[in-house]
């Protein structure tokens, strides 16, 4: 949620930075601009028509009465008086009600040093290692894991439907392995592992920012026995950033670093023709998530040491990768930046994204109510989130098997892998 002072201060500063995000929200600004005027209004009102009403109640009647006076005309005037301002607390009420349901449909400002507009304006900014060079004719992932009898496409649509697959054998044990990776990777940095609930309440999906707007790209499961109703997390995200909601964190007791391993759910996973075959897009994919709660200064460093993070799992694998830095259309919603790290599939005839790295800033904590208290002065600030996948074996999982092919239909494990196959160094036909 945006901040409503500088909202108030500097609408056409957040009208025009939306706007480079592709969200024209100048009619809803100016709307949430004129409510905040006239709650702000009617509070005041209240409020001297309140303390008049605790000065008569508590001072002027008593007096009265104690000198045998006549107390009618005070009672009425303070029953009208009590009337108008329960009529006003419920009008305040409502415009707030009004003004928080166009503040959470606002996206989060994009940083005032991203390129406006979509994809076509993202920046490499760096790159990892050089494309592999085949000596034979590759295969594609599908038909190696196939081949190697690593995942079993058709059961999986027949257990769930087109856009599921089973892993198998060695190709369980291949994804277990990669998580693994990962989590040992993060542990071993600090992190604190994480293993969250996978059904969640609305107020997780409205603290990262993908509810209201993005409500119906979720699975919804609905309580039979009472009104209760979860929501199959999109990403572990979703869950982490909502551990502090609603508390106050000391300053010292940050940063908090936090990993999680979960099945992620989607139920738009995009289109299956060439381009996205296979386990490239799916309803449901594996994924270890990063989430950091720091302070506003420590927030940009925080960035960068997810982004080195992630970096460095797809540089332990072998992998030949790029970084971007997003242009403000193509950051999500809730983000303010975000980096993308993007692996070679060869067969796809590009770059795949592994894990998005990205600064919310105080967008998802103003909406969770996640603050920090200052050791300076005890005064409270909003603390800042950030996420990155670390990562997303979907995509990790393919590339890996076909940068790793043989000509004779192997794949060659990566190194670091090994210890969790047992000492395996290939997967052979």
């Amino acid at each position: 949620m945006l901040d409503i002072r500088y909202l108030r201060g500097y609408p056409k500063d957040v009208k025009e930075r939306l706007l480079t995000k592709g969200q024209d929200a100048s009619a809803d600004i100016d709307r949430i601009i004129a409510i905040d005027a006239e709650r702000r209004a009617l509070m005041t009102e209240n409020d001297v028509r309140k303390a008049h009403q605790n000065r008569v109640n508590n001072k002027e009647l008593p007096k009265l009465k104690a000198a045998g006076g006549d107390i009618t005309d005070l009672l009425e005037e303070m029953k009208i008086l009590s009337d108008a301002t329960r009529v006003d607390d419920n009008k305040i009420r409502e415009l707030e009600a009004e003004q928080r349901t166009l503040m959470l449909n606002l996206w989060n400002l994009p940083d005032p040093d991203l390129k406006p507009g979509g994809k076509e304006n993202n920046e490499p900014i760096r790159f990892f290692g050089e494309p592999r060079e085949f000596t034979f004719e590759p295969r594609n992932h599908v038909e190696i894991c196939t081949m190697l009898g690593l995942i079993d496409y058709e059961r999986g649509t027949k257990l769930a439907g087109s856009g599921f697959w089973v892993y198998k054998g060695m190709g369980a044990r291949l994804e277990w392995a990669l998580l693994n990776y990962f989590i040992d990777s993060h542990i071993a940095a600090g992190y604190e592992f994480i293993l969250p609930p996978h059904m969640l309440v609305y107020e997780c999906g409205e603290t990262a920012g993908q509810f209201p707007k993005f409500a119906d790209e979720v699975y919804k499961i609905a309580n039979p026995t009472d009104e209760r109703v979860h929501y199959m997390l999109p990403t572990a995200e979703a869950a982490l950033v909502s551990l502090h909601r609603n508390e106050v964190i000391s300053e010292a007791d940050l940063p908090k670093k936090y990993i999680s391993y979960t099945p992620c759910f989607r139920r738009e996973a995009g289109s299956y023709g060439s381009d996205e075959r296979g386990m490239v897009r799916g309803h449901q994919f594996n994924k270890v998530e990063m989430v950091q709660f720091t302070t506003p200064e420590q927030s940009d460093a925080a960035f960068e040491e997810l982004v080195g993070r992630a970096e460095d799992l797809v540089k332990g694998l072998g992998f030949h990768f790029r970084t971007v830095k997003l242009a403000a259309g193509d950051c999500s919603a809730s983000m303010a930046r975000t980096y993308d790290i993007e692996i070679s599939i060869p067969s796809m005839d590009g770059y795949k994204e592994v894990s998005s790295v990205s600064n919310a800033r105080d967008f998802q904590s103003r909406r969770g109510m996640m603050r920090l208290r200052r050791k300076k002065d005890n005064k409270t600030d909003y603390i800042h989130t950030l996420n990155g996948s670390g990562l997303a074996t979907s995509r990790i999982f393919p590339a890996l098997v076909e940068q790793n092919q043989n000509s004779d239909g192997s794949v060659t494990i990566p190194e670091v892998l090994r210890k969790y196959l047992g000492g395996i160094e290939k997967l052979e036909p």
